[in-house]
C-alpha cells in the first residue's frame, strides 16, 4: 500500500506525489505476519526482525521527502520503536526456530 498526495491546481493541472509503504507494513512483510500485536507486551512476542531488514527498512525510509536529512541510525532507532509497538524483537532468529525452519523445509523437500 502506497499512500498518494494529489496536488490540484486552480489551472486544472495537477501533481501527485507517490510516498514508500508505512514502516509498519514493511516490518510485517520482512516478519512475515499479518498483523501486529493488538495489545504488545514485553513478556509476549509476535515475532523476531533481524537487524539487518531494519537497515534495509531504514534505508527505505530515507528515500522519504521528510526524512532525507536524518542519519541512517535515526532512522533506524525509529523503526525499531515501531517493530516494538507490534509486540516485534529485534535480534537473530532463535536457533530452536531456525532449526524448525529447516526441518520443515527438509520433510516438505521429501514429499
Amino acid at each position: 500500500p502506497l499512500s498518494v498526495t494529489l496536488h490540484a491546481k486552480s489551472d486544472r493541472s495537477f501533481d501527485f506525489d507517490v510516498k514508500n509503504p508505512p514502516t509498519s507494513y514493511l516490518i510485517r512483510q520482512a516478519v512475515g505476519l499479518e498483523k501486529g500485536a493488538t495489545l504488545p507486551s514485553p513478556s509476549t512476542v509476535h515475532g523476531y526482525i533481524a537487524p539487518e531488514a531494519i537497515y534495509e527498512i531504514a534505508k527505505i525510509r530515507q528515500t522519504d521527502d521528510l526524512m532525507w536529512h536524518l542519519p541512517l541510525e535515526s532512522i533506524a532507532r525509529s523503526v525499531i520503536g515501531t517493530a516494538k509497538s507490534m509486540g516485534i524483537q529485534v535480534r537473530e532468529v532463535p536457533e530452536e526456530k531456525e532449526k524448525e525452519k529447516e526441518e520443515d523445509e527438509s520433510s516438505d523437500s521429501e514429499k
